[in-house]
């Protein structure tokens, strides 16, 4: 049977998401162009044998408007007759962009694909799709008469419900820099990441990353999703979740090379991971965070595989609530997630963070001697994404 592969992997270092940013000076479609360029020349692929490009972003309006990743196949330099596509399934978009791809190589639609995103945050606010627009219409104010909420107050919730301490949550954030910095400082993030000119050189070192990040600086900080409408129909949030422990605005992108392992053979690549088991899954869009708990069980259980058997884990770091609900719902060993640290620290380019993640997950199971690697991402509107591949 067919296998699909990952040749390759790469993603730019982070951008603050706001004025004067290290990126926040290169338009979305440059930047996306960077990253496709960089797994071309990285591989001396010939592009003209690129079947699609799928690409995640989020916020599809202004500069990521009118299908950024076609625009950004063509400003690459690839052939016309390559074609591009851009899918929004939120946080994990990219990550979805990954399975959609593999998926048409095991299906026999695809011999080449890449998958990928971008997100300029800096440049296109986030929400700046939805403003001055009524979202959601009549059906879903029937289905939910309270309304449903922005997602730091679904972070606030997630914390009452599994009863995260302020202290726990602050911890987990000064990990995630301290981890994160010690990975920068030995060279682990040398092979994924790839350069973006800008003014004045060349930007390759990820700017979210605060070294000197402790627990006790974090305690300083005010919560940052205070609202009394929310806290008077969700008594039991005590607002512990702030800006230290939630991801950062960040501008970046990423992509990943995927073929047939046939295809990778012929052209004299090694792939370095396959794919091994997939999930989406929907969940309860109020809470909307706790995707990551169903979509792991279903992708495990279509690995045949349990917690004890992976190596390596990425939970995106959407807000620090996330990654610990995982751990403790899965008695999972800490020393196998987010071992380089995570998007508190590294970042959340929305529609990049997928392949992103997928970057660090494969560079940590080659560097570590792993072999079994899971992915998952929590998605807005209660959704969540979830990966297995195998180190090759």
């Amino acid at each position: 049977m067919t296998s699909a592969v990952i040749v390759d992997t790469v993603r730019t270092a982070s951008g603050r998401g706001k004025p004067g940013g290290a990126l926040s000076g290169t338009h979305p479609v440059d930047l996306l162009a960077v990253a496709l360029r960089a797994l071309q020349a990285r591989n001396d692929l010939d592009p003209a044998l690129v079947d699609d490009v799928i690409g995640g972003c989020v916020s599809q309006v202004g500069e990521q408007s009118f299908n950024v990743t076609r625009k950004a196949v063509l400003a690459a330099g690839f052939p016309e007759h390559v074609p591009g596509t851009t899918i929004d399934r939120q946080c994990g978009s990219s990550q979805q962009a990954a399975h959609f791809a593999a998926q048409g190589v095991l299906a026999g639609a695809y011999d080449v694909v890449i998958a990928c995103g971008v997100e300029t945050m800096s440049r296109v606010p986030m929400f700046s799709s939805i403003q001055d627009s009524e979202q959601y219409g009549a059906g879903i104010a029937a289905r939910y008469p309270e309304g449903l909420v922005q997602q730091g107050i679904a972070a606030e919730l997630l914390a009452a419900r599994w009863k995260l301490s302020r202290s726990e949550l602050d911890e987990f954030a000064a990990r995630s820099h301290r981890l994160a910095a010690q990975a920068a400082e030995s060279g682990a993030f040398d092979r994924e990441i790839v350069g973006v000119p800008v003014a004045g050189g060349v930007h390759d070192r990820d700017e979210t990353v605060r070294p000197a990040t402790t627990a006790e600086s974090l305690a300083g900080l005010r919560p940052c999703f205070v609202d009394e409408a929310a806290g008077d129909r969700f008594p039991e949030i005590d607002w512990r979740v702030t800006a230290g422990s939630s991801s950062p605005l960040t501008d970046g992108a990423s992509a990943t090379l995927i073929m047939s392992e046939e295809r990778a053979a012929a052209l004299g690549l090694r792939p370095r991971a396959r794919f091994h088991a997939f999930s989406v899954v929907g969940d309860d869009p109020t809470l909307m965070l706790s995707g990551v708990l169903p979509a792991t069980r279903r992708v495990l259980e279509r690995a045949g595989l349990g917690i004890d058997d992976l190596d390596a884990v990425e939970v995106n770091e959407a807000f620090a609530p996330v990654p610990l609900l995982w751990a403790a719902e899965f008695g999972a060993d800490l020393d196998r997630l987010n071992q380089r640290g995570g998007a508190i620290a590294l970042g959340h380019p929305l529609g990049a963070s997928g392949t992103k993640l997928l970057t660090t997950l494969v560079n940590t199971l080659e560097d570590t001697g792993g072999r079994y690697g899971l992915q998952t991402m929590c998605e807005g509107g209660g959704m969540a994404n979830a990966t297995v591949i195998e180190r090759l």
